[in-house]
């Protein structure tokens, strides 16, 4: 029995390639967007810069997820080789931790209670895992 996901795969791995690019190119606005400015400049010297060189991988790594995925959406949907296979495990993995530390990592306190950051918690972490879905779908599909 074919799943919704599967039987949409190459157009679900477009919308993650999307959003993945989305993430990459937002990721370096975030302290800007989320007033982060005196905080940052607070932190000692060694925590800001590996702060900031942090956050230019992840957008990279993000953009790279991102641009292969658009570029072989459909091989990826349906690899021709095992090197696909891996490629979506990885990156399968990469974002269903990331969903688990959406949970484990963050206090409640930054978002309980607050409407709109509750909603940006509950977006990050469904769309994390629709990532994290996708991506282990083509994986693991026969």
């Amino acid at each position: 029995m074919n799943t919704l996901i599967e039987t949409h795969l190459p157009t679900c791995l477009l919308l993650a390639a999307g959003g993945q690019l989305f993430i990459a190119l937002l990721g370096p606005m975030i302290p800007r967007l989320l007033n982060w400015k005196e905080p940052i400049t607070a932190m000692p010297l060694l925590v800001r810069e590996v702060f900031h060189v942090h956050t230019f991988f992840i957008a990279l790594t993000c953009a790279i997820f991102g641009v292969i995925t658009w570029r072989f959406a459909s091989e990826l949907a349906s690899p021709p080789h095992e090197l696909m296979r891996w490629f979506a495990a990885s990156v399968g993995l990469f974002w269903g931790i990331r969903c688990v530390m959406q949970w484990t990592t963050y206090s409640a306190v930054h978002w309980r209670g607050l409407p709109w950051k509750t909603l940006a918690h509950w977006t990050l972490f469904l769309g994390y895992g629709a990532f994290a879905v996708t991506y282990l779908t083509a994986a693991f599909r026969p």
